[in-house]
């Protein structure tokens, strides 16, 4: 939802179907859900807004999707599309120490064992080459 806030500002219940490869009614659950717990505000047949605490969750989200795609696709050598999806499955569960060290971690590996992690990714890419 946050995505297609930041990307067209305004969020529909057939936009985040179409998203997430789900029927509308799914989504009309999960949104029900989520204005009940102050994240949304949402009528039927109406747009959906993220109230200021849903937003703030979705920021945070969000952030931490683009560490870990980034994570897994320049120090793990995961290809892009499996990256995105794994992120995508990830943020949600891991808590906000694991994102700082991994973003620690990536900072250290790229300063300070540039060629090891060079060496890494060649190795990984070709596996996934001859895959």
């Amino acid at each position: 939802m946050y995505i297609l806030h930041k990307n067209k500002g305004i969020i529909r219940v057939k936009d985040i179907a179409k998203m997430m490869r789900v029927k509308p009614p799914s989504v009309v659950d999960a949104l029900k859900k989520l204005n009940e717990k102050g994240l949304v505000e949402y009528e039927k047949y109406d747009r959906i807004l993220l109230t200021e605490k849903g937003k703030e969750i979705a920021e945070t989200t969000y952030s931490k999707h683009l560490l870990l795609t980034q994570f897994f696709i320049d120090i793990l050598g995961i290809p892009p599309e499996i990256a995105e999806h794994d992120a995508c499955q990830f943020e949600h569960y891991v808590s906000e120490i694991t994102v700082q060290r991994i973003r620690e971690f990536a900072q250290f590996i790229q300063e300070q064992c540039p060629y090891v992690l060079k060496q890494f990714i060649k190795e990984k890419l070709a596996e996934n080459q001859k895959k």
